[in-house]
């Protein structure tokens, strides 16, 4: 294998498979968070819960039609530059992609394309079971993409036949802690990002002295809210996960605390089990993404903190102005968080890409470097491209604020009789 070929089809799967979880950071997160909303509207058939529904459902609709772009990029990676993985353990984790990609891509995407078009077409109480038939396929989707995830941090519940992994009890694959604690995780992470997300659009529009100050208020403290307790349970499960390090990939648990004469001592072990190599990851990235991962979170819980006590004073979330600029600023503290731990935990197992099975020089396709970088030029300009586009829709759309949009668009009825921003059918008279 040519060394060149190895580094730059690392890289092609680190910026598409970073690239593809910035998306579904918000996605995951807004379609809870739109459920939770639309359940709000539909028991109340208060008018203000109906309007946050189709203005935050806006935009996640915009998050996910661009990010689903990016999720069929990552099906290719896997026959494009890593056959050897594919030969060597498909049996066992390509199951459990194929039905993430059936959640995914048809049940997930099928019941979204209702729940769009299907305002003032079914009952309300219809309309709310679809969005929330979207939101826990999506977080079932996530769950089988890190039971695929997990397996390759700690292959469990397999045998070997032939020289090839099968698969031999699925209980084991489903159940394995690896996946579990990671999906803990990432919903919470998800959750953090779609709260501080809502919190600094809200912000944007009260700073700039919106006349839809009513909305943002309520939309703040929402997201507010939301966030506190995303964190906890997203740096618990966090923490739980670190200390497991130590029974489950102990290399990468004493390169990350910089324990020299462990590292030493573990070295000279795999290279008498497994023979000669480096088997020590690089501590640039595992230690460093772990520590910036760490000093997000710790940076996100003082602000959540101080934001859960400022939310419960109306006048200082509508005319907290320093306030509002810091909950802008942090927006992007979320995806910083889990993109560095995603850098943990994956660049950490190496040299392997199966832990302990399968080394990562022998699961990269054999192409020359030039193929390979040709595919990568393409793939970055492709994703850079997407996330530029996806920037600016949000970027657009947010700044609008709640105005007529498409989304939930009663066009059996006079424009000016729907610009209350009614959503579920029937319209209904407004009641606070």
């Amino acid at each position: 294998m040519d060394p060149e070929t190895l580094d730059l089809a690392r890289l092609q799967f680190a910026l598409t498979a970073g690239g593809h979880f910035l998306f579904v950071a918000l996605t995951l997160g807004m379609a809870l968070v739109v459920a939770c909303l639309q359940t709000a509207a539909t028991v109340t058939n208060r008018t203000p819960y109906q309007r946050m529904v189709r203005f935050w459902g806006q935009l996640y609709v915009i998050n996910y039609a661009v990010g689903i772009i990016t999720g069929l990029v990552m099906e290719f990676q896997f026959g494009l530059s890593w056959s050897g993985l594919t030969h060597y353990a498909g049996n066992v984790f390509g199951a459990s992609l194929a039905v993430e990609t059936i959640v995914a891509f048809f049940v997930e995407s099928t019941f979204l394309g209702l729940w769009i078009f299907g305002w003032h077409r079914f009952n309300r109480w219809v309309h709310l079971a679809m969005i929330w038939v979207v939101a826990l396929t999506a977080c079932v989707s996530a769950y089988w993409i890190l039971v695929s995830n997990g397996f390759l941090n700690n292959p469990v519940g397999h045998r070997t036949e032939n020289g090839k992994l099968v698969l031999a009890d699925a209980g084991a694959l489903l159940t394995n802690p690896s996946a579990l604690l990671a999906f803990g995780h990432i919903l919470g992470g998800a959750l953090l990002t779609a709260g501080f997300f809502m919190a600094g659009v809200s912000a944007c529009h009260l700073f700039r002295r919106t006349p839809e100050v009513a909305f943002f208020v309520r939309s703040l403290r929402i997201g507010v809210f939301v966030s506190f307790p995303a964190l906890w349970v997203t740096a618990g499960f966090g923490g739980v996960q670190l200390a497991s390090l130590a029974d489950l990939q102990p290399m990468k648990s004493a390169v990350f605390s910089s324990r020299t004469a462990e590292i030493a001592d573990l070295q000279a072990e795999m290279v008498t089990r497994f023979g000669p190599g480096d088997y020590v990851p690089s501590e640039l990235w595992t230690r460093g993404g772990g520590l910036v991962m760490l000093l997000a979170f710790a940076l996100m819980m003082y602000l959540s903190l101080a934001g859960l006590v400022l939310a419960c004073f109306r006048k200082a979330v509508e005319r907290f102005r320093l306030w509002h600029v810091v909950l802008m600023a942090a927006v992007p503290l979320p995806y910083l968080a889990m993109i560095s731990g995603w850098v943990f935990r994956e660049a950490g197992r190496q040299p392997w890409v199966v832990y302990g099975l399968l080394k990562t020089e022998d699961a990269v396709s054999r192409h020359s470097p030039g193929t390979m970088l040709a595919s990568l030029i393409t793939f970055t300009v492709l994703f850079a491209a997407l996330a530029v586009l996806n920037g600016w829709l949000l970027l657009r759309h947010a700044r609008l604020g709640p105005v007529e949009t498409g989304l939930g668009h009663d066009e059996r009825a006079p424009a000016s009789a729907d610009s209350g921003g009614t959503a579920g059918p029937p319209p209904i008279t407004p009641r606070y």
